[in-house]
């Protein structure tokens, strides 16, 4: 399902209006039918995602639902199936709340989407470059005229980025296929692309099937934020208020029960149980602080000034702006697991 999310003005404005029908039909079989904008007061429109296992332990823990029934308020699940996914529906009003790499938050406000950071939910190492099994490609320098499929506007793109330019090479150096992270591993396979810029758990499962790993690097993956809509904030903050609230029980309830949670993932993605095991036990950091704050900020002003060199955003002074006013640590300083209720 190709899609072009460098996330510049142009594409916010040309996706806007075709979001909210795509929100609907993405969810693969949840529930999303009614009410997706959260308009009248009684709806939380939240999503869920592979690469966020916070929020498919809430989901299947119905914490939720528990809390907010004695409110009136219906909870409605909407999946993302990437970063670019979550930042059109942000942008869209068809989610309140989504999860996104923080690299891609940043993008998304850079260029305008309204959008504030309430919570981290995970510090992953998500994103590697992958080459196929049997494949004579063991570095980053072996990519210079080879093609790579990576999913444009989130963390395993500027992952690739940043792997590039390490070498003393850029995106010139090679043809990036623009596709969402599940097209890149079938293209991979295929041998549509030489390499793929990977996510889990898509990545862990391809890996565990004989792909390598040929480039990592921690400091090269962004934190996992939370974001919700400035409209969303302002109208109803004591809902925002219990969204943070149920993050912070998820994530003490993961670091106590990661094989449980490594469960839940490996249900939710259909992943064979060792995938979801490495995925939650070995290349994610559940028990991060969901506050946002300097950790994050600092992260993201190393790979700002790459949006204005590859174009995505025109001016440093837009980015800096957006750095400045894109977390929100409100909600998450006073967040109280405890107000939760169990299902």
């Amino acid at each position: 399902m190709p899609f072009s999310p460098t996330l510049n003005r142009r594409s916010f404005l040309s996706v806007a209006a075709a979001v909210s029908a795509l929100a609907l039909a993405g969810c693969a079989g949840e529930n999303a039918a009614t009410d997706i904008a959260g308009k009248d007061g009684g709806t939380l429109t939240i999503d869920f995602a592979t690469y966020n296992p916070l929020s498919l332990v809430i989901k299947e823990k119905g914490w939720l639902e528990a809390t907010l029934a004695s409110k009136g308020v219906t909870v409605t699940w909407v999946q993302s199936a990437g970063s670019n996914k979550a930042n059109q529906a942000l942008l869209a009003g068809a989610i309140d709340v989504g999860s996104t790499a923080g690299s891609a938050a940043l993008l998304a406000r850079s260029n305008g989407s309204p959008i504030k950071t309430i919570s981290i939910y995970s510090q992953p190492e998500w994103a590697a470059l992958v080459a196929a099994k049997g494949s004579a490609i063991t570095s980053v320098a072996d990519l210079k005229g080879k093609s790579v499929a990576a999913t444009k506007g989130t963390d395993p793109y500027f992952f690739l980025v940043q792997a590039l330019e390490a070498a003393g090479l850029s995106t010139d150096d090679v043809t990036v296929q623009n596709l969402q992270h599940a097209d890149g591993r079938a293209a991979l396979e295929n041998g549509s692309v030489d390499a793929w810029a990977g996510l889990d758990p898509i990545m862990a499962t391809a890996e565990q099937e004989g792909a390598t790993l040929f480039y990592r690097n921690l400091d090269f993956n962004t934190y996992g934020f939370l974001n919700a809509t400035e409209s969303f904030l302002k109208d109803k903050p004591e809902l925002a208020q219990s969204v943070v609230d149920v993050y912070e029980k998820a994530r003490i309830w993961a670091a106590e029960n990661p094989e449980e949670t490594a469960q839940i993932l490996a249900t939710a993605a259909g992943l064979k149980p060792e995938v979801a095991s490495t995925v939650i036990l070995k290349r994610s950091n559940l028990n991060v602080s969901g506050i946002p704050g300097e950790k994050q900020r600092a992260v993201l002003a190393k790979i700002g000034p790459t949006f204005v060199e590859l174009g995505d955003v025109k001016t440093q002074a837009e980015v800096d702006t957006a750095l400045s006013s894109l977390l929100d640590d409100s909600l998450a300083v006073k967040a109280n697991p405890a107000s939760i209720k169990e299902s």
